[in-house]
């Protein structure tokens, strides 16, 4: 397969700007993401390239973000890259062990760590979104590593690595769904869940509609605004009472919407949590 490398030069730059950057090529199909002081590098295979789809992402986002991006010059360049094994060589630069919480590492195949830790995740994530370096991934690991999850039923919408769900296993959860309606991550998630020697992650291809018949203690939703308050209601309605959902995917400027949806729905905001300028919060069913 070969890749599209697409340069985003963002004049000023900082953090935020290429989180944002990063975040929003990720929905329209670029899988992985290089920060560096001029902006990102990010990359998609040639077939799925489309630079109309990112003059309109660039376009919305301007618009969306037009507080934020204030004074902000964004231009970008994209070229052919020359047929290799991208996956491999993204995993050996780029993928870094991490530890959250002292309690949980997440790891490549290729990583030998000798510290033992309460929980260890081995992903090889194909570029797939999801290692946990990213501040969403990484609040969500950290606020799933507080909870109870023995013996309970556990859905990860819009799994990704499906490295939330493994997660899940590992703390005992019994029952477990993840579903993604991204063809690359869900045969990327099964590979890790396998990877895992975990047999009870029901990986699923679709979306929320998937268990419009099922109820879970617990619901992990690492997506963006948008699709969060399109899918608040439903994931309701999957939820026992007395269930717990965990958001990520936005920034703090979205928690008040958020958070007024979840009351309409029945949802009882608990807590907040912040990482940079990303956001995570904890609900509960009335």
């Amino acid at each position: 397969m070969r890749y599209i490398q697409l340069s985003v030069i963002s004049t000023p730059c900082n953090e935020n700007i290429t989180d944002i950057l990063s975040f929003h090529l990720c929905n329209i199909g670029y899988d992985s993401f290089v920060a560096n002081e001029n902006g990102v590098e990010a990359y998609i295979p040639q077939k799925d390239f489309s630079e109309e789809k990112l003059k309109d992402m660039l376009l919305l986002l301007s618009i969306d973000m037009k507080d934020l991006l204030k004074d902000v010059n964004i231009e970008y360049e994209f070229n052919l890259l020359e047929e290799k094994n991208w996956n491999t060589e993204w995993e050996k630069n780029y993928f870094k062990p991490l530890v959250v919480s002292d309690k949980c590492l997440v790891r490549s195949t290729f990583h030998v760590i000798d510290k033992q830790y309460d929980y260890e995740i081995t992903i090889d994530p194909k570029m797939a979104f999801g290692t946990g370096h990213h501040q969403t991934t990484y609040l969500m690991l950290q606020e799933i590593l507080n909870l109870e999850l023995k013996n309970c039923s556990v859905l990860d919408i819009g799994c990704g690595t499906a490295v939330l769900a493994i997660l899940a296993s590992k703390m005992g959860a019994t029952e477990i769904v993840a579903i993604d309606f991204d063809e690359w991550a869900y045969y990327n998630a099964i590979e890790n869940v396998e990877l895992n020697e975990i047999t009870n992650i029901d990986v699923r291809l679709g979306e929320i509609d998937l268990v419009s018949n099922e109820k879970f203690d617990f619901i992990f939703a690492n997506i963006n605004r948008n699709i969060l308050l399109e899918g608040i209601q439903h994931y309701a309605k999957a939820m026992n009472k007395g269930a717990t959902l965990i958001m990520s995917g936005f920034y703090l400027e979205d928690v008040p919407i958020l958070k007024l949806e979840c009351n309409q729905n029945n949802l009882s905001f608990q807590k907040l949590e912040q990482k940079d300028n990303w956001c995570a919060i904890l609900c509960t069913k009335n």
